[in-house]
C-alpha cells in the first residue's frame, strides 16, 4: 500500500469519525464535556507503551507537554460543542480552513517565520473557503451572529461557528506547541505526555455535579449497549485515521499529505449530503442544492489553498 492510498484512507476514516461525533453529541451524549472526558480518558490507553518509550524530559518539558495536552483537550471540547450546535460539514470545514491560517499567523508572531508567495496565495484561498462556509444561507450563520454582536439582531441564539472559531484557535496553538516539542524531544515519549495532559484537563470536569451526572449517564444500565459500543468504536476509528495519517507522512511528503486534507472535507461533504437526502433526521443537516453547491465551492477553495501551501 503506497503513501497516497494510506493518506486517502486516513482522511476517509477521519471524515466518518467526524460524522459519528456529530451523531453522538446530538443523540447519545447530553454534554460535549462528557464526550471530551471520554476521549481524554481513553487516550490514556496509549500508556501501555510507557515502559518502552516514556522518558522523563525534565521539569520544563514535562510542564510544556502537559500544557500542550491541555490545549488539545480544549480544542476537542470546543469541536464537540460546535458539532452539537451546527451542521457537521459546515463546522468541520470551517475549523479545517481556519486552523492552518491561525497556525501560520502564530508562526509569524512567535517564530518570526517568513512565507512565500505560494503560501500567501494558499491563505487567501482558504480564507475565501471559510467565508463561503460562514455565509451559508441559514438563519444561524456567521453573518447573523456578527449582526447580533453589533446589536442589529434581537434574538440571542447559540451557533456552531463561534465555538468552531475557538476550536480552530486552540488546535492551531496545539499544533504550534507540539511542533516545538517534537523538535526537541523523542516523538513517542512526547506524544504520551501530551495524552496525559489531555486526561488531566478533562478530569477537571468531574468537579461539576452536572458534568459527573452526564458522564455517568452513558454507563448506566438503561443506556443501550449499542450506544456505548458506538462511542468506543468511534474513538477507535478516529485513532486509526490519526495513525494512518502519521504512517502516510512517514512514507511520503509531509507537505503533499497535508494538502490532501482537502479530501477529508470532500469525503465529509459527500457522506453528509447523502445522509441529508436519505436520513435527514440523523445528523440534523440542512439540505438544499444551493447549500450543497456552496459547500462544494468552499471545499474546493480550501483544497486549492492547501495545495498552494504544499508547493512552498
Amino acid at each position: 500500500m503506497n503513501w497516497l492510498t494510506v493518506a486517502l484512507t486516513a482522511y476517509l476514516l477521519l471524515a466518518i469519525a467526524n460524522l459519528l461525533d456529530k451523531f453522538l453529541v446530538d443523540n447519545v451524549l447530553k454534554s460535549s464535556k462528557a464526550y471530551a472526558f471520554i476521549n481524554g480518558i481513553m487516550g490514556l490507553l496509549v500508556f501501555v507503551a510507557a515502559p518502552w518509550f516514556l522518558n522523563w524530559p525534565g521539569f520544563f518539558w514535562f510542564s510544556f507537554n502537559i500544557f500542550s495536552g491541555f490545549l488539545f483537550a480544549l480544542a476537542l471540547w470546543s469541536l464537540y460543542e460546535s458539532l452539537k450546535r451546527g451542521d457537521a460539514s459546515r463546522v468541520l470545514v470551517f475549523i479545517g480552513g481556519l486552523t492552518p491560517l491561525f497556525s501560520i499567523l502564530f508562526s509569524i508572531i512567535l517564530f518570526q517565520e517568513k512565507f512565500s508567495v505560494n503560501q500567501w496565495f494558499g491563505m487567501g484561498f482558504m480564507l475565501l473557503g471559510v467565508l463561503l462556509i460562514a455565509f451559508l444561507p441559514q438563519s444561524r450563520n456567521f453573518l447573523w451572529r456578527f449582526l447580533h454582536w453589533l446589536g442589529l439582531k434581537k434574538e440571542n441564539l447559540k451557533a456552531g461557528l463561534d465555538v468552531a472559531l475557538a476550536s480552530a484557535f486552540f488546535y492551531s496553538l496545539y499544533f504550534i506547541a507540539t511542533k516545538y516539542a517534537y523538535s526537541n524531544q523523542p516523538f513517542v515519549s512526547t506524544f504520551l505526555w501530551t495524552r496525559l495532559g489531555a486526561a488531566i484537563f478533562v478530569s477537571f470536569f468531574l468537579f461539576n455535579k452536572k458534568n459527573r451526572a452526564d458522564i455517568y449517564d452513558l454507563f448506566k444500565k438503561k443506556t443501550p449497549t449499542k450506544n456505548q459500543g458506538l462511542v468506543v468504536f468511534n474513538q477507535a476509528l478516529g485513532s486509526g485515521g490519526f495513525l494512518l495519517q502519521n504512517y502516510a507522512i512517514s512514507l511520503g511528503s509531509v507537505a503533499i499529505i497535508n494538502a490532501l486534507q482537502g479530501f477529508q472535507y470532500a469525503f465529509l461533504l459527500i457522506i453528509s449530503s447523502i445522509l441529508a437526502v436519505f436520513y435527514p433526521k440523523l445528523l440534523k443537516e440542512t439540505f438544499s442544492w444551493p447549500i450543497i453547491l456552496q459547500k462544494t465551492g468552499a471545499v474546493l477553495l480550501i483544497g486549492v489553498g492547501l495545495y498552494f501551501i504544499a508547493l512552498s
